[in-house]
């Protein structure tokens, strides 16, 4: 299934946030839509070494290494992420 990208966040149910997700990865070429780096490895240094204060989130958080990163403004799906990226996101420039 294909979606026309970008989707509404809140619109989308588990399942179609996974395929959403999925075909972010696809058409990113397998690189996190943050960093550029391969999701299927760490994220770039530069976001790894950014002190995470992981009480902000919900436990269970990075259990999935990659999320679908959504603009919490306009609720539209930017793209896939790790999940640290995810984090460092939210944390530090409040998306």
């Amino acid at each position: 299934m294909q979606f026309k990208l970008p989707v509404l966040y809140s619109r989308a149910d588990p399942k179609q946030r996974r395929l959403v997700r999925e075909q972010y990865v696809r058409e990113q070429g397998g690189l996190c839509y943050w960093c550029k780096q391969a999701l299927d490895g760490p994220a770039a240094d530069h976001v790894r070494k950014k002190k995470v204060n992981w009480s902000l989130f919900p436990p269970g958080f990075t259990k999935h290494p990659v999320h679908l990163q959504h603009d919490h403004s306009s609720d539209l799906t930017e793209g896939a992420v790790h999940a640290i990226c995810n984090a460092v996101m939210w944390q530090y420039h409040g998306r």
